[in-house]
């Protein structure tokens, strides 16, 4: 009779790529406690690239719901196929009913989360977030252990690229692997709100080819955000060393590209998270979000916000109507802090 499969761990992902980035600490927490047991991550499509740039990560499994539905069918009968895989702890990061049902149905018998909606029984290792919050990575990490304060600082998010995807990324995107690479993001999933002005990016990626003339700039983002991204590329005066990349890679190409990045500026958004976990040099722009909130965490950063008065008003769209809390980032402010980055020492 063959030995019994050992027990694995189920982690069930958030639905945005900067919140799965800085869950990474938790994995790295669970591992260090249970260095022997699998750990496997339920991710939707979008975001599971990101977890496969983690060596913590055992197996990808995509969740096969749609966005906002219940679909209890479906979930019951995904949850017969967990089941069979031998789980004995899940850790549910979102904080809906419909997430904290899979690992109760798969009948898991440690299911550790938030308090989220209405999931008491559901969840039977109950987390409770302070006031006022934590940092999205102490706040993630903080589920390793029993609920109540974490103990110690959270590790730093960390991605791994290898060597070979970068230099499929590179000729895939039509980029020359052997000259100096500045990726921006200018596009932000939450709101406009969070954008710097695309005649700023612009700016700012004529400023950085003036000094250096064999740079180029990578504009990268999702197909929502090519509009902006073509808008910074004739603001740039269609300079051939801008290329606008948005939509026209997949997201693992995107974490290649900014892996090759000599240093990246972005918007509050995944991409910026992304750039941090590969301790890229990062200039993050904040306006209506919190720079203290999710910071950036890589060796060399700079967080720049104007910390107005109306800010952080967390909006999708100005309230005020005016966004000064972007527009009055000016790109020679910008140019100098990202300048200070690329000639700073590492560590």
């Amino acid at each position: 009779m063959s030995a019994a499969a050992p027990p694995r761990i189920l982690l069930i992902s958030p639905n945005w790529i900067g919140d799965a980035v800085m869950a990474q600490p938790l994995l790295q927490l669970l591992r260090a406690a249970r260095p022997d047991t699998p750990i496997d991550v339920l991710a939707p499509p979008p975001v599971a690239p990101v977890w496969r740039q983690m060596a913590e990560v055992d197996e990808v499994l995509q969740t096969p719901f749609r966005h906002g539905a219940l679909q209890l069918r479906e979930r019951w009968r995904y949850a017969r196929l967990l089941r069979a895989r031998g789980y004995d702890a899940a850790y549910v990061l979102p904080n809906t009913l419909k997430y904290a049902l899979i690992p109760w149905l798969a009948g898991i018998p440690r299911r550790v989360g938030y308090k989220g909606e209405s999931r008491h029984g559901l969840i039977n290792v109950m987390h409770r977030d302070d006031t006022p919050p934590r940092p999205m990575v102490a706040f993630y990490a903080a589920l390793a252990g029993a609920p109540g304060p974490l103990g110690a600082a959270p590790p730093r998010p960390a991605l791994a690229v290898a060597p070979a995807q970068i230099a499929g990324a590179c000729a895939g995107a039509g980029l020359d692997a052997e000259r100096p690479l500045l990726v921006f993001a200018p596009g932000a999933e939450f709101g406009a709100a969070k954008r710097w002005p695309a005649a700023h990016f612009a700016a700012l990626a004529r400023l950085a080819l003036l000094a250096e003339p064999r740079r180029q700039v990578a504009l990268l983002g999702s197909p929502k955000d090519e509009a902006v991204c073509a808008e910074v590329a004739a603001a740039a005066g269609g300079l051939a060393a801008v290329h606008n990349l948005a939509g026209r890679t997949s997201l693992a190409e995107a974490i290649a590209l900014i892996a090759k990045a000599e240093a990246v500026v972005a918007n509050d958004s995944g991409l910026l998270h992304i750039a941090s976990a590969l301790n890229r040099p990062v200039a993050a722009l904040y306006g209506p979000t919190d720079p203290d909130h999710a910071p950036p965490f890589s060796d060399r950063s700079a967080a720049i916000s104007l910390r107005l008065d109306c800010a952080p008003c967390r909006q999708r769209e100005c309230p005020l109507g005016h966004q000064n809390c972007m527009r009055g980032i000016e790109p020679a402010l910008v140019w100098r802090r990202l300048g200070e980055l690329l000639t700073a020492p590492p560590g």
